[in-house]
């Protein structure tokens, strides 16, 4: 079911980032990827290195783009699976519960949230698999209570580093993973593991040290660049726990959404809270690793801003778990008392199948809040590729933000498009696409308002593009 759930609506258009994905890979060597691109892209080489290998393979299609993303997302999926066996026990695990694992698995593969980004061609899949993947080895190696250092620990350092070299953010959990070990003493575990992630970091230091002064040059030069990254705010915090839940979507009026999508956050985290009371020592070590990460990146945003909640999907790796857990105890269908109402409903339902009633209802809404943006075009990505179209049938100069035109590139490569940055009046046509330009800050209107008339917008999905033209005499009049 998931992996058919991911096909429906695979193919719609490539958005801005995935264009980019699309463009770097195909415009550019293997080294080039690494010397040229990475420095201005902000994120590690691996997953466009990886790409090269795909594309090179499967080609530059829609679907072939994204179905590495899938693939990975159904990955991380099993490897949910695995350790949702794993942690059911009193502390690390007692026994391996099938259970909660097939919960877990299924509470994180039709996540909304998971199932959008699993559909994207970016790296975010692929760092949750590398995350999921760590975090099984590491309980497994915790589990195992052994007094060397096993091929599980090792396995465990390995998918550290493929996590940062996929994407930084994962830092933050390989950051919680060490704190873990702080606090368990175990202090022999710790400075192996930072000594193995530090050697080869030091590989991709010169790469790092280019991408965070170019991302100074960019906060400083880009007007709004700061609350695009994801600034500390009220608004991007409540936003994390909303999306996890309800997935990527927004609709109107605002208000209906936020009644419905935070009623649903509250009873998905009202079950984890309950569980976190009826045996906490089982959910400990969960609830660890689904904040600790997620305060460090807000810390962290205070100097450098990142706080958007995408950046921090793989965190649902551990909410799944936890909801899994949470299932089990509810107060109200809980038969560890024998007093009062819940003996009487302890005696009509058994416990089993309040699970797995509880479970079929969160499923269900979990795939109607996919449905909801899968069967919709207008919950769907910018829709570059009708744009395009239409493009070819206009006959004047095209102006935009350079570094946004990557989707019109892929699109319609014949296209010749000129920096909206230095837009002049002197042309007696212009298209002009004003994607990004309030990010930049670029005011184009007040360049062509003495000179040209606005004749028409056309409009897409998320996308405008706009028809001006000199004005004719009698207009000036």
């Amino acid at each position: 079911m998931a992996f058919v759930i991911r096909l429906i609506s695979l193919n719609q258009s490539l958005w801005l980032d995935e264009a980019t994905t699309a463009i770097a890979v195909q415009t550019h060597s293997f080294w080039n990827i690494v010397t040229q691109f990475s420095p201005s892209d902000f994120h590690p080489p691996l997953y466009y290195l990886f790409m090269k290998i795909w594309t090179g393979i499967f080609g530059y299609s829609e679907v072939a783009l994204r179905v590495p993303s899938v693939l990975f997302s159904l990955g991380a999926g099993w490897f949910v699976y695995k350790i949702g066996k794993i942690i059911s026990g009193s502390r690390i695990g007692v026994r391996d519960d099938k259970n909660v694992g097939f919960w877990s698995a299924s509470f994180f593969l039709l996540n909304p949230l998971i199932i959008y980004y699993s559909q994207e061609a970016r790296m975010y899949s692929m760092a949750t698999f590398f995350i999921a993947a760590s975090f099984y080895y590491f309980v497994k190696y915790l589990r195992s209570n052994a007094k060397r250092l096993t091929s599980n620990f090792w396995i465990m350092n390995m998918f550290f580093i493929l996590s940062f070299y996929t994407f930084y953010a994962s830092s933050f959990y390989i950051a919680a993973v060490w704190i873990y070990l702080l606090m368990s003493k175990r202090y022999k575990l710790i400075m192996f593991s930072v000594v193995s992630f530090i050697l080869p970091l030091l590989l991709i230091s010169p790469l790092l040290y280019l991408q965070l002064l170019n991302s100074r040059v960019a906060l400083e030069q880009v007007t709004n660049w700061a609350s695009i990254l994801g600034n500390v705010s009220v608004k991007n915090l409540a936003l994390i726990p909303i999306k996890f839940t309800s997935g990527r979507i927004s609709f109107e009026p605002k208000m209906i959404y936020y009644m419905l999508a935070g009623g649903w956050m509250i009873a998905l985290f009202g079950m984890i809270g309950m569980s976190s009371i009826a045996a906490i020592n089982k959910v400990r070590m969960l609830l660890f690793f689904l904040t600790i990460p997620l305060l460090l990146g807000l810390f962290f945003s205070f100097f450098s801003p990142l706080l958007q909640y995408f950046r921090f999907q793989y965190l649902i790796v551990f909410l799944s778990m936890l909801l899994a857990l949470g299932m089990g105890s509810i107060p109200f269908f809980s038969t560890a008392s024998p007093r009062g109402a819940q003996a009487i409903v302890s005696k009509k339902v058994s416990s089993p199948m309040v699970v797995n009633v509880i479970g079929m209802l969160v499923l269900m809404v979990f795939i109607s809040w996919s449905l909801l943006y899968l069967l919709n075009p207008q919950f769907h990505r910018e829709d570059w590729k009708s744009l395009a179209q239409e493009l070819h049938k206009e006959e004047a100069s095209v102006y935009m933000i350079l570094s946004s035109s990557d989707p019109l590139k892929y699109y319609f490569p014949e296209v010749e498009v000129q920096d909206l940055r230095s837009l002049t009046n002197q042309e007696k046509k212009i298209l002009i696409i004003p994607y990004t330009s309030d990010i930049h800050g670029v005011d184009y209107q007040t360049v062509l308002q003495e000179t040209h008339i606005l004749r028409r917008t056309q409009s897409f999905r998320q996308l405008t593009y706009e028809y001006w033209q000199v004005l004719e005499p009698a207009e000036n009049l």
